[in-house]
């Protein structure tokens, strides 16, 4: 159709025109910039997706650059550990030398002195980027939580886009040689509990008259039965008939003192009676006559037959230096704490005492109740630390018993010890805290009662309202003490002196060995981490790459395409521009008719 208003020829070519320039204009950025999607409007998934990746892989490339300086820091640390190791080989060798007899150990500790400072310089000085690893200040440092430093290992997304920098932690515990509150690898370690508020030291003089201390496996209080002593009032002659000595014994009754709800048991009495008769009876041969302490004893024993009492008389008496001879005066009467007279108490006592003599030696009121067993505790405040291989700190397990019965297990910690003292030190520092303590951890099993009978000292032993028995039966046992993290090095490399102590020589060289094979692990440790470092740099390296493809692949334009693309494109446009000549040339003739 030809019409004189609209050239739709023109119109048409003027559109493939306008169509196949837009094209050439997209074709033409794609061969100057290399993208196949360079805006949203481009690929909106795509490029969202491939800006997303182009930022983390620059935050990856600051993860290398971090990684260097990690290494740097690790191996700063390592070259210090290797050159430790290296003074602490002679340090033990020259310890070694001076166990031979007639060596100059001053000389060899002045040697020694100056390894300790060689050691101490080359842990001042393992510093990089402000970092000391081997050198530190950290106030707890067996806590996890707090004597971590790290290395930046990596830079992640999530699948829900959430992102993290990866870190490689290592616990200066295990490099640090020196730490300003203790517990570096060649100080002692300040976790040491000691006797842990007294529930596992004894004490006692050796034959040089040396006051020994030491850790038991266990330790008890234990009860004692009464025994009243006595004067043999000398011979005791029966010439008479009329002649008599006569008196009540009563053996184990209850201590009114201990507060038990009544009624009380009375005990078990039984009357002696000793005439001439008797005594021609039982001992025909002494003819009325007690003349010796020993002979008093024995008739009096025969007649408390089976009736749980006992009198003595094999007290000595020393005449001399190494001279003992038997004491020919002095007596005492006890109780055998009989238990098949079905009595739970502890107590002896004589009463109504008849007799024809001035003097018969025992007495009314001679009496007395035996001693219920309580464990004592010399206190000292101690602390639970904190603890990697435990989340609840440095724990205590022990063993308790009382009167024979089966031992049961206990424990505490230091989440414990903070819990029941309203703590957050895991400190026990007086004794009324150790009470309250170990009275929570006992009755849960055990109805005890824990007192404190001095600021430095405690005891534990059966409640007296719930448990009858007394005596020397009775028995409190405190054993099997382990601590979670012993054992501990108590030593520390700076105070070795074969000088001051050449007594403790084999112990030095026994720690010396000890804290070196502490130090190589240490460098163990250090050495794992820069080969974990090696791999962690290579891997991220491989890993940007791998990004870069990725991308790439994503918004990249295939050039040898996109230029094809181009060249037809400027052919399709020569073609276009023609045909819009043409469409415009059968205008013109259309003119020519109004002429």
């Amino acid at each position: 159709m030809t019409s004189i208003l609209t050239n739709h020829t023109a119109i048409a070519a003027l559109q493939t025109l306008r169509t196949i320039g837009a094209s050439m204009q997209q074709s033409q950025a794609q061969v100057s910039t290399g993208l196949r999607i360079q805006t949203a409007t481009d690929n909106a998934a795509y490029w969202s997706i491939s800006t997303t990746m182009k930022s983390d892989n620059k935050a990856t490339a600051a993860v290398v650059d971090a990684l260097g300086l990690g290494a740097a820091k690790v191996d700063t640390a390592y070259t210090g550990m290797s050159a430790v190791v290296d003074v602490m080989h002679q340090f033990k060798a020259r310890l070694v030398a001076a166990t031979e007899d007639g060596v100059d150990k001053t000389k060899i500790q002045e040697e020694l002195e100056q390894f300790k400072r060689q050691i101490q310089e080359i842990a001042r000085s393992s510093s990089f980027s402000g970092q000391n690893w081997l050198n530190t200040d950290v106030p707890e440092i067996y806590d996890d939580q707090t004597n971590q430093v790290s290395v930046v290992a990596g830079f992640t997304r999530s699948k829900t886009d959430g992102v993290a920098v990866e870190r490689m932690k290592i616990h200066l515990s295990q490099v640090s040689l020196f730490n300003s509150t203790g517990g570096g690898l060649l100080q002692g370690d300040a976790r040491d509990v000691g006797n842990i508020g007294g529930i596992r030291r004894i004490g006692y003089w050796d034959n040089d008259a040396k006051w020994i201390e030491q850790w038991a496996p266990q330790i008890q209080g234990t009860g004692g039965r009464p025994l009243k002593t006595f004067d043999f009032p000398g011979p005791l002659v029966f010439d008479d008939p009329s002649d008599i000595i006569e008196f009540d014994v009563t053996v184990d009754a209850d201590d009114p003192a201990t507060g038990f709800a009544a009624p009380l048991e009375a005990g078990h009495t039984t009357t002696v009676t000793i005439t001439r008769a008797v005594l021609d009876t039982l001992k025909p041969g002494w003819n009325g006559v007690i003349d010796t302490n020993e002979k008093y004893a024995e008739i009096l024993n025969v007649l408390l037959a089976g009736s749980g009492a006992h009198v003595y008389s094999n007290w000595s008496m020393r005449v001399g230096p190494n001279n003992w001879i038997h004491d020919p005066v002095t007596m005492g009467i006890g109780t055998l704490e009989d238990r098949t007279l079905g009595l739970t108490g502890s107590y002896v006592g004589v009463s109504n005492v008849t007799s024809s003599f001035a003097d018969t030696g025992v007495s009314d009121g001679l009496s007395g109740y035996g001693q219920r067993a309580a464990l004592g505790l010399s206190f000292e405040p101690f602390t639970l630390h904190k603890d990697g291989n435990n989340a609840d700190g440095v724990q205590i397990d022990f063993n308790f018993s009382i009167n024979g019965q089966p031992a049961t297990h206990h424990s505490f910690d230091r989440t414990y010890v903070n819990t029941v003292l309203g703590k957050d030190t895991g400190k026990v520092e007086t004794a009324e805290e150790m009470a309250v303590l170990l009275q929570s951890v006992l009755e849960q099993d055990w109805d005890v009662v824990v007192e404190v009978t001095s600021p430095w000292s405690l005891s534990i032993r059966s409640n007296p309202l719930t448990d009858r028995l007394s005596g020397s039966s009775t028995r409190v046992v405190l054993s099997d003490v382990v601590v979670s993290i012993e054992p501990l090095a108590t030593m520390k490399l700076l105070d070795v002196d074969i000088v001051k102590r050449p007594d403790l020589l084999g112990e030095y060289i026994t720690y010396v060995d000890t804290a070196t094979s502490k130090v190589i692990a240490g460098a163990s440790v250090l050495g794992a981490l820069q080969m974990r470092i090696g791999m962690q740099t290579e891997f991220v390296q491989q890993s940007m790459a791998k990004l870069d493809q990725g991308v790439g692949r994503l918004v990249d334009a295939d050039m040898d395409e996109a230029s094809t693309r181009l060249k037809a494109l400027q052919t399709q446009e020569q073609l276009a521009i023609q045909a819009l000549s043409i469409a415009n040339a059968n205008a013109e003739h259309m003119l020519q008719l109004f002429r």
